[in-house]
C-alpha cells in the first residue's frame, strides 16, 4: 500500500480528523511562504521581516510597517486551492473536527470550512486599537500611509505580530480539537513557529500523517509521511476514499 492509499485508508476509516497547517498550504494559491526558498525571510528588505512584523516595529514605525504588510501580506484574488476544499468537504460529510491553521489569509473559510481556529489571527478582521471599531480588508488597502479610524485611533489588523500573545480562546479550542482528534494531519509547515508547533504534543489518537516538503520535529512519529503539495496528495487520495 503507498503513502496516499493508506493517508486514504485512515480517512476513510476516522471520524474525528484535525488538520494542523501552516503557509504551505497556501502557496498552491500563489500566496508565498516565508521560509521557502522564495519566502519572505529570503528576501531583502530595509529590515528583516521578522522585524517588520513585530509589535514593537508596528508601534514605532507604523508606516513603513503598512508599507509592507499591503505589499506583501494581503493577497485580495486570492482563492481556495484543492486543500482548502477538499479539508471543506472533510468537515461537511462529518469527518472532521477542524482546522487548526497558521494562516491568516482566511481562504478556509472562503472554501467553506466553519471550524476553523486561527492562531495568528487574520487579515480580513481590523480594529481601531482606540475605539475597536471593525474595518474590512478593503478598508486598508484603500487607504494611504497609516489608516485611522474616524475616531483617530490607528486601525490595526488582526494578526498576531512578533511579541504578541495567541488569542486564549482560539488557544484552548485549538487544542481541545486536537486532543480529542483519533487522525492528526500535518500539512505545509515546518513546525519551528512557537507556541502553535508545540500544541501538537496534546494530540493522544493514533494515528499521523505529515505531508510537507521537509521533515518536522513530528515526522518521526508518523505512520504516514508524504513528501508533495497537499493538494496534489488529497487530490490523488481522493480517488480512494469511500464518499
Amino acid at each position: 500500500m503507498t503513502e496516499i492509499e493508506k493517508l486514504a485508508d485512515l480517512i476513510n476509516k476516522s471520524q474525528k480528523i484535525v488538520f494542523f497547517g501552516g503557509a504551505g498550504v497556501s502557496t498552491e494559491s500563489q500566496i508565498p511562504d516565508f521560509r521557502g526558498t522564495d519566502g519572505l525571510y529570503n528576501q531583502k528588505y530595509k529590515y528583516p521581516p521578522e522585524t517588520i512584523l513585530s509589535y514593537s516595529f508596528f508601534k514605532k514605525n507604523p508606516e513603513e510597517f503598512f508599507e509592507f504588510y499591503r505589499d506583501k501580506m494581503l493577497f485580495p484574488d486570492a482563492k481556495p486551492n484543492y486543500a482548502h476544499k477538499f479539508l471543506a468537504e472533510l468537515e461537511e460529510k462529518g469527518k472532521l473536527l477542524g482546522v487548526v491553521t497558521q494562516n491568516i489569509d482566511g481562504l478556509h473559510q472562503k472554501a467553506g470550512s466553519k471550524r476553523v481556529y486561527e492562531l495568528h489571527g487574520s487579515v480580513h478582521r481590523n480594529y481601531c486599537m482606540k475605539c475597536r471599531k471593525f474595518y474590512f480588508t478593503k478598508d486598508i488597502l484603500n487607504s494611504e500611509g497609516v489608516p485611522y479610524c474616524s475616531c483617530g485611533g490607528i486601525i490595526k489588523p488582526d494578526v498576531v505580530l512578533y511579541e504578541e500573545s495567541l488569542d486564549e480562546s482560539c488557544v484552548i479550542k485549538s487544542i481541545d480539537a486536537i486532543s480529542r482528534a483519533d487522525f492528526l494531519i500535518v500539512g505545509g509547515t515546518s513546525l519551528n513557529v512557537y507556541p502553535a508547533a508545540g500544541f501538537l504534543n496534546y494530540f493522544n489518537g493514533s494515528h499521523i500523517a505529515v505531508i510537507n516538503k521537509t521533515e518536522t520535529f513530528i515526522t518521526g512519529r508518523a505512520e504516514i509521511s508524504i513528501n508533495k503539495k497537499i493538494g496534489e496528495a488529497f487530490r490523488e487520495a481522493s480517488a480512494y476514499l469511500d464518499f
